[in-house]
């Protein structure tokens, strides 16, 4: 039985996609059973709508118009996702912080796309940070991460990390772009690591 993974993205979807089209071809063992997303127009929706996948759209600011707290919008939210019964769970591009009142709430891992190595740039706009610093001469590289989601930003666990060089004549643009490549493939690299850690699901029963 393959294993059910359910995606939370903000925005374009370029690495749904890429754990898209790896479950597809076979390169990851699972199915993508869910993709949920804060913003209606986040393109991600799109592309998991043109692959049949189920999709959630679950925004943040009704909760916040009738005065509920951000742990109430994570629980709600928790519940919400229960009916795809989980394997994992996978922030990419997610622009929310979750809080722990969704990870307590959620019986699986769940992990998250950084494009930073550990302990560097937390947060957003974490390539240009890295870019300034590259021209600031402070470093010469950068790179990707895949981690467990803990209440802190971007330092949970790591799961996977890639070095991604900075030429010295780099544009946001060049430097973006390969990032992106990396964070595609590490994402399905680090969700295939941790679909393997797992126990596996009991069998099905049999009805007499």
């Amino acid at each position: 039985m393959k294993r059910r993974v359910v995606v939370f993205i903000s925005g374009n979807g370029s690495n749904l996609q890429a754990i898209l089209d790896a479950c597809a071809n076979g390169t990851l063992d699972a199915n993508v059973v869910g993709v949920v997303s804060n913003r209606r127009k986040a393109f991600g929706l799109v592309r998991a709508e043109r692959a049949g996948v189920e999709t959630l759209y679950f925004p943040l600011g009704p909760f916040k118009k009738r005065g509920a707290s951000r742990a109430e919008y994570d629980a709600a939210l928790a519940e919400a996702i229960a009916r795809f019964q989980a394997d994992a769970v996978v922030l990419a591009g997610w622009m929310h912080i979750l809080s722990p009142t969704f990870l307590e709430a959620v019986p699986c891992p769940v992990l998250n796309l950084h494009p930073a190595l550990p302990g560097a740039f937390p947060g957003t706009h974490a390539i240009e940070r890295a870019l300034a610093a590259a021209q600031a001469g402070e470093i010469d590289h950068t790179g990707v991460m895949v981690h467990h989601v803990v209440p802190e930003v971007d330092a949970g666990p790591v799961v996977a990390t890639q070095v991604v060089p900075i030429q010295p004549n780099d544009t946001l643009e060049a430097l973006a772009a390969r990032m992106h490549a990396t964070e595609h493939n590490l994402l399905v690299h680090a969700v295939g690591k941790t679909l393997s850690t797992l126990a596996s699901p009991p069998p099905p029963s049999e009805t007499p």
